[in-house]
């Protein structure tokens, strides 16, 4: 085989397991998918088109309902990255004279008049350019652009006045034309090897009865069976199509028992739908603008009996769970506290660490040379009472914290927790030693306690396992609020106080 032919090859592959990554969601009781197809649809933008059910269907970064993904794939074999210019240059999608940018055009105006509705989603292993204007307009909770960012005000020769001067006249409309078909652009890199879609791949085959591909088969019959599928004009399912062609090729697992799976999300992670791999799922996404809560009062209000309510609902009927928390960290802890270590239940939580794994507080023998907890204490308001907590597992939070509670005035001590040798993200190696971890933050805790009532204010940089278990303890701990961080920079770049208990 040659290296030309091997390229088209892997690219062929990256298409169909794209496919393959939306069409079992048909297989999902009550889903919110009604078509997937491959190679159907707006030239260049016809790889994969996901149809949503018009209720059920996600929403895009203004809130606005999605009715149709559209998805062009483009794998590169070797690493590469593109700029603003390369979507108004037709080589850039190997075409000979009509750009990615102009199919953009045709499909928003066909699909998405009003620039609502439809979403058109470059999915690539490259990556755009660091330096260039498009790196900064990528919304990395949905991967669509940030139009508040490129239609800023600024002049023509500005950074972003470069952007929409370059794409506005290549495609020869005014910039509130270029406006619309910007919303509904997305660029999505996937940069995991192909060792790590096929991983992704067989946790959602499992999630919906389907067969997995053990990873010592150097084959993968899904991407063949596409082909095959091509060949016979069969590309469009919807529920009932693809049940037939799973059951008629085979392709259902033997049935075995498994832990209900339940989800929960507070933000959009933009190439995972933890609804897939779900049994039963809360999305808590309205409450947030992104990061962000909405509305601080909605933490008590809304956010938390919500939650609570979809777990107590829904863990009743099963002993043995798997959690999927996409989260915050307030979130994690608070889904500990209602599923406390007095609710009789066995729960797994899947755990990204370097790839997917699933942790339980039983599922390793303790290491001696795993590090363990140093834990230090200090005065910082002689009159206050209250304890702050500084937990510095994958990064030292320790000064940051340290700042902020400088203006609570009822901290009257301040706990930092790092592990032995420093914080990294790989110090803590499962969840039996997280679950250690945080049996030994709770005896410092409980040994703190100088009487009287006091809250602890919790500042966790680390695993949502971590929180999660630590949330198992929080009548232990007593009165408690955990602190959200501005990861994106866009607030004041500081603490927030998210969940407050009880």
């Amino acid at each position: 085989m040659t290296q030309a032919v091997a390229v088209r090859t892997q690219g062929d592959d990256f298409q169909a397991r794209m496919f393959w990554l939306c069409a079992p969601l048909l297989l999902v009781p009550e889903s919110y998918v009604a078509r997937v197809s491959f190679e159907s649809g707006p030239r260049a933008f016809d790889d994969v088109t996901v149809e949503y059910v018009a209720a059920k269907g996600p929403r895009d970064h203004y809130g606005d309902k999605i009715l149709r993904d559209h998805l062009q794939c483009k794998w590169h074999a070797t690493p590469g990255q593109f700029g603003h210019l390369d979507l108004i240059d037709p080589a850039f999608s190997n075409a000979q004279s009509v750009s990615l940018l102009q199919r953009a055009l045709a499909a928003q105006l066909q699909y998405a008049p009003n620039g609502v509705g439809a979403r058109l989603r470059l999915v690539t292993n490259w990556r755009p350019q660091a330096d260039d204007a498009l790196s900064r307009l990528i919304r990395m909770h949905t991967h669509a652009l940030d139009l508040d960012r490129l239609f800023d005000g600024t002049t023509p020769r500005s950074m972003m006045g470069k952007v929409r001067e370059a794409w506005s006249g290549h495609l020869g409309i005014d910039q509130d034309a270029l406006r619309l078909v910007a919303r509904t652009l997305a660029i999505t890199q996937r940069l995991e090897s192909g060792a790590d879609l096929r991983e992704r791949l067989n946790d959602r085959f499992a999630a919906v009865g389907m067969r997995r591909v053990p990873p010592s088969e150097t084959g993968f019959f899904y991407d063949d069976l596409i082909g095959k599928l091509h060949a016979q004009g069969r590309n469009t399912f919807d529920a009932t199509s693809f049940r037939d062609l799973v059951a008629d090729e085979g392709l259902l697992a033997p049935a075995q028992p498994r832990p209900k799976t339940l989800g929960v999300r507070s933000f959009m992670h933009p190439i995972d739908d933890i609804e897939a791999r779900s049994e039963e799922s809360v999305n808590l996404v309205p409450h947030f603008d992104g990061r962000y809560i909405r509305d601080q009062a909605r933490w008590k209000a809304d956010v938390f009996p919500e939650l609570s309510r979809f777990l107590i609902q829904s863990a009743r009927d099963k002993d043995q769970l798997r959690l999927i928390l996409d989260t915050h960290v307030s979130l994690a802890f608070g889904v500990g506290a209602i599923l406390n270590v007095k609710s009789g239940k066995a729960i797994e939580i899947e755990q990204r660490a370097g790839g997917r794994h699933i942790w339980s507080a039983t599922d390793k023998p303790l290491d001696p040379a795993w590090p363990t907890l140093s834990i230090v204490e200090e005065t910082v308001h002689s009159i206050g009472v209250d304890l702050a907590v500084a937990v510095s597992l994958t990064h030292d939070v320790g000064p940051a914290v340290r700042r902020y509670v400088q203006n609570l005035t009822a901290v009257g001590a301040l706990m930092t927790a790092t592990p032995v040798g420093g914080p990294s993200y790989q110090s803590v190696r499962s969840g039996s030693h997280a679950a250690a971890m945080v049996l030994s933050l709770l005896g410092a805790i409980r040994a703190s306690a100088k009487g009287g009532p006091r809250r602890v204010h919790l500042f966790i940089a680390g695993p949502n396992a971590f929180a999660f278990f630590l949330g198992q303890s929080q009548a232990a701990i007593g009165p408690v609020s955990i602190y959200e961080w501005d990861f994106d920079g866009l607030r004041d770049g500081d603490y927030s106080v998210g969940l407050e208990l009880p």
